[in-house]
């Protein structure tokens, strides 16, 4: 991996202040409301106490980013005078990926009194859901990685996880041109739900799909690229749905295979722009590589406040955050989310049960283009037994071009159709505008 590109020079006082500024426009809590003047008034009413957790120290899963901006993001709250005149008391946890850690940082999270768990990372829902459930704890803005967070009346997802990624890169593929598709996946039984999602999304155009089975924990994928490949013919197209250490083994075993017709497509999270980097970007296997993701790409101005916050936390010289790492992204956005939904409740008591009705009752909370607005309601969920927690299901399609992942179709495409087992709309998706 290169250095976080989120990683800046320290900057001036005058570009420091502007970078601030901005970041107040994004996420409107970073400032206290009126009335409340400057860090020290803002215990003046309650701290309130939440967790983000994700695996550190563990290899190819740790997601340290993630913990870091949340710290960060509680620093600069409570520089900033506090949201809606309360101290943010951010504490984070190593969930060591493993379900033991999980259950472990969830008890955490309850013993401390938290109000919310924001913007975490693990594969462990059965275990970390239900101490969440019996407090009445809820769970904003997961990676997405378990099934729970997308079922627990606890669980307020802010993205479509991998479901909503890999239809969407089957609608990108078809919009590209192609007509046969192979899709390399864990040999695992969530890899096996992805089979469907993606034939559901390719189906209607009549593309072929080819199911490449993989074991995440081999360092050898020469025989998976061999038969994604195939024959190389004209409009075959390879996309890969693994996890980051398995996907640098792909590509360098596709690196070494002829290849001149087929063309390479994934979802982010599997590879993000600090990849294309390290592999050599527009000379690397990723050149002209389609992805699909949750948010708008790395470069997109909609970022420009986490950028601050991060350059910031940079110079001080305390951490540094990959800022196009979508679960950084994703923590991001779960914090945007809490506390706008503070911030809305301003002089009512702040607990995990007013909370829980503000998100499910209240008005859509922007994302600063992040994202669509999200909202909880009833209406807004996903019509699905399996996922009937999820209300976003809009992704954005992305393509290496130059060396760098921009977005290759403006605005996001909702691949809700997909994953209701709906028919399809006019087109390869619809769109709807975001920032850029």
């Amino acid at each position: 991996m290169t250095d976080a590109p989120g990683a800046r020079p320290e900057r001036t006082g005058r570009h420091r202040a502007a970078g601030l500024a901005a970041a107040a426009a994004l996420l409107p809590a970073l400032l206290a409301t009126a009335g409340c003047g400057g860090a020290a008034d803002a215990s003046a009413k309650t701290t309130l106490t939440v967790m983000t957790w994700a695996p550190a120290d563990t290899g190819s899963t740790d997601r340290p980013g993630m913990t870091a901006l949340a710290t960060a993001i509680g620093d600069e709250v409570n520089t900033q005078g506090g949201v809606a005149g309360r101290r943010l008391k951010v504490l984070t946890c190593n969930e060591h990926n493993t379900a033991d850690g999980a259950a472990a940082c969830a008890q955490q999270a309850v013993q401390a009194g938290a109000v919310a768990v924001i913007g975490s990372y693990s594969q462990y829902g059965d275990s970390f859901m239900p101490p969440l459930e019996a407090k009445g704890i809820p769970f904003i803005g997961g990676y997405g990685l378990s099934s729970p967070e997308f079922t627990s009346p606890m669980s307020y997802p802010v993205a479509g996880g991998t479901l909503a990624l890999i239809a969407g890169s089957g609608r990108q593929l078809v919009a590209a041109g192609c007509r046969t598709v192979a899709l390399i996946r864990p040999d695992t039984p969530a890899g096996d739900g992805l089979v469907g999602e993606l034939g559901a999304a390719l189906q209607p155009d009549g593309v072929k799909l080819t199911d490449v089975r993989a074991k995440e924990t081999s360092s050898d994928f020469t025989a998976q690229a061999q038969q994604a490949i195939g024959a190389d013919l004209p409009g075959n197209c390879i996309t890969a749905a693994l996890s980051p250490t398995p996907t640098l083994n792909l590509l360098d075993a596709l690196r070494r295979q002829p290849r001149r017709n087929t063309r390479l497509a994934s979802v982010i999270g599997s590879f993000q722009q600090s990849v294309v980097d390290s592999t050599g970007g527009d000379g690397g296997p990723l050149s002209s590589a389609f992805a699909t993701g949750w948010y708008p790409p790395e470069d997109s101005k909609v970022w420009d406040p986490l950028r601050d916050v991060v350059s910031t936390r940079a110079a001080a010289g305390l951490t540094t955050i990959d800022v196009s790492d979508p679960g950084v992204e994703t923590t991001w956005v779960a914090y945007q989310v809490f506390l706008q939904a503070v911030q809305h409740l301003g002089d009512q008591p702040v607990t995990t049960k007013s909370l829980r009705d503000q998100l499910e009752n209240g008005a859509p909370i922007s994302t600063g283009g992040a994202t669509p607005p999200l909202s909880w309601t009833l209406t807004s969920m996903l019509a699905s037994a399996d996922a009937p927690r999820l209300v976003n299901t809009s992704v954005t399609f992305q393509q290496v071009q130059n060396g760098r992942l921009v977005q290759s179709q403006p605005g996001f495409v909702d691949v809700r159709w997909v994953l209701t087992g709906g028919r399809p709309p006019a087109g390869p998706g619809t769109s709807s505008p975001s920032a850029s």
